[in-house]
């Protein structure tokens, strides 16, 4: 039962189409490599070993281009197997050090990889005698409706304003061996950047004997086990908020004791405490305290007198379950921290080093904090490193739904107010349903 073709697994007869049309085309513009989409505005690049790789990403607000990235990409990933034995142990996959997702870029193709009006980019890469390779349609581009972007409805007056949320898609999906990868930035009207990770394709599996429980994974089928294994993606986020000196600072969300300012033990706050150096911003996700890290620009303020800046929101993480001694743990350090920060350095451009095929251990992201450089109010690279925990089921056979993974980046305090209020309203023309006051008739 490992055939997956419609062929042999049949198809569902009730589902209907699902056409997505724009007929004035899409409401971004292509300009060579520059993109340029409702206030946005990114050049976009790929590389063999990175794939899609985001250039100084700005945002338009009151006529003012203003920088938030510098530079942004998939720089690392790694992939640990749980089974300690012989021909399992070793199975762990650099994915992007060793085999190159950017080498790995699927063609895509329109109405199944990629759904609407959609724009291509071919993407160039050296073969292995350092010729030009071209991959067609490696990166798609298109815009997705994604629900409501703000409403209120005032009951006192019946008034309501409602307005759609439109976000537009650069992706990219790469298949290494049994795996696909689709690497999605979303870029939001109100100011966010989100990195999504979509996980599918086929697992690694291995035979087991009648009536045998495997105890390093989990059964899928009649006699096939999927090993218990984990997906660690490091992103390097070379930061820019409003220029390049920059801050960071860890937010927690900490209880107020019981006392005469707390009376009625309901009080909690938040504390910011400033990375001011490289041994210090070596952190872990806490979501019992809601913990984000946000990246300040101290030289320029909002009109509360605040420094503007944007906070990394983690998604689903994990961390590893490979000891300190394993082999996986040491060529990978970048994945025993969720967050690293460094100080600036064209040199240090990938979490597990330059050569992770190569070294035994310790390259990387260990080697680049121990001068513990400054970072306050300095040129500041954000490391953030995000894991998929994979115990496997029978519902992952023969082929994987997608599992989601990623983080967001929003402005806090970028903007002196929500920068979505310009957003039209939607047009009432079949779409939307009915001409209520938060929308207009087409």
């Amino acid at each position: 039962d490992a055939n997956y073709s419609p062929e042999v697994a049949g198809s569902r007869p009730d589902l209907k189409p699902l056409e997505i049309r724009q007929p004035d085309g899409p409401s971004f513009e292509l300009d060579g490599h520059e993109l340029r989409w409702q206030k946005w505005k990114v050049r976009l690049g790929f590389t063999p070993r990175e794939g899609l790789v985001l250039h100084t990403v700005s945002y338009a607000d009151q006529g003012r281009e203003r920088l938030i990235l510098y530079r942004a990409a998939v720089v690392d990933m790694v992939v640990p197997y749980g089974d300690p034995r012989p021909t399992y142990f070793h199975r762990n996959a650099f994915d992007v050090g060793e085999y190159g997702i950017g080498y790995l870029a699927n063609s895509l193709e329109n109405g199944c990889d990629c759904l609407g009006e959609i724009r291509y980019l071919d993407a160039v890469v050296n073969d292995s005698r350092g010729g030009a390779l071209t991959l067609r349609n490696a990166v798609c581009l298109h815009e997705e409706d994604y629900g409501i972007l703000w409403k209120h409805f005032d009951w006192r007056t019946g008034y309501t304003e409602v307005r759609r949320s439109r976000r537009l898609v650069v992706s990219f999906i790469a298949t290494v061996g049994n795996y696909e990868y689709g690497f999605y930035w979303y870029f939001y009207q109100d100011g966010t950047i989100q990195l999504e990770v979509k996980l599918t394709g086929i697992m690694s599996n291995g035979a087991v004997l009648p009536g045998e429980k495997p105890r390093w994974g989990e059964l899928v089928a009649p006699q096939v086990y999927g090993p218990i294994h984990q997906h660690f993606f490091n992103v390097r986020l070379d930061m820019a908020v409003d220029g390049l000196a920059n801050s960071v600072y860890e937010v927690n969300t900490v209880a107020d004791p019981p006392g005469p300012e707390n009376p009625h033990h309901n009080a909690f706050h938040t504390e910011a405490t400033l990375l001011a150096s490289e041994a210090q911003a070596q952190r872990l996700v806490d979501p019992l305290r809601g913990r984000f890290w946000k990246i300040v620009n101290p030289a320029v303020r909002n009109r509360l007198g605040e420094p503007v800046g944007y906070k990394l929101v983690p998604g689903e993480n994990v961390l590893p379950f490979a000891g300190p001694e394993a082999s996986v743990t040491k060529r990978a350090g970048f994945m025993t921290r969720h967050l690293w920060v460094t100080r600036h350095d064209a040199r240090e451009r990938y979490g597990a080093g330059d050569y992770p095929n190569q070294h035994p251990g310790g390259a990387g992201l260990p080697t680049y904090v121990q001068d513990d450089a400054p970072l306050e109010n300095t040129d500041v690279v954000v490391w953030y490193t995000f894991g998929a925990h994979h115990v496997v089921r029978p519902e992952d056979w023969p082929v994987m739904p997608v599992t989601y993974i990623g983080f967001m980046l929003k402005p806090v305090g970028f903007f002196d107010r929500n920068p979505a209020l310009d957003v039209p309203r939607p047009a009432a023309n079949g779409t939307c349903g009915h001409a209520a006051p938060g929308c207009h008739p087409a």
